[in-house]
């Protein structure tokens, strides 16, 4: 038991949780972001799999291998599936749904929720983005530390705490080409 509990100890050290990310999906944006003008150092991951109330927003070192920061996020209020733990997900406008896929985070501006980022969807789930309004910014609602309640609902934007998207901005802003954002379930 002791040796189990040095391992784990020695692991959450080193920045690797038990929570991770499918070499499938890693290996999906390492292929996509090839030869392109995209950061090739980090990634953004979003595993809406992972209840709401867990850390599922993951910045990913793509050449180390390993998750460098991890937060809540939210999902669209209109995802929700009554009486399910499953989510739905949409590409249409006022449908309140988050949308799976593949974005470029672009450049960021000051609107109703303060500092924010343009997303461009990537993908025929998420190509209404930008139509959509579909942007990452923070929230208060949203905590910045796991917990049994879910977080709370947005309208389809992937929300941060506010506390996580001054260390989130740190990476998008310093990157010197854009960031992918890989949403999926």
């Amino acid at each position: 038991m002791k040796k189990i509990l040095l391992v784990i100890s020695f692991l959450l050290f080193c920045g690797i949780s038990a929570q991770s990310i499918s070499s499938a999906k890693i290996s999906e944006v390492k292929n996509f972001i090839k030869g392109k003008n995209y950061n090739q150092d980090l990634a953004i991951f979003i595993d809406f799999k992972i209840p709401s109330s867990k850390f599922r927003f993951f910045i990913y070192d793509l050449k180390k291998e390993r998750i460098v920061e991890k937060a809540i996020v939210s999902h669209g209020s209109g995802s929700v599936i009554k009486n399910s733990n499953s989510l739905r997900f949409s590409n249409i406008e006022n449908s309140y749904q988050s949308s799976v896929g593949k974005y470029e985070i672009g450049n960021s501006y000051l609107g109703t929720f303060g500092k924010s980022y343009r997303l461009k969807g990537l993908d025929r789930t998420n190509s209404n983005a930008v139509k959509r309004a579909i942007v990452m910014h923070s929230f208060p609602c949203i905590k910045n530390e796991e917990s049994s309640e879910p977080a709370c609902l947005s309208l389809g934007c992937p929300m941060i705490s506010k506390e996580f998207f001054r260390t989130a901005e740190k990476y998008i802003d310093n990157s010197k080409k854009p960031l992918i954002l890989y949403a999926f379930y």
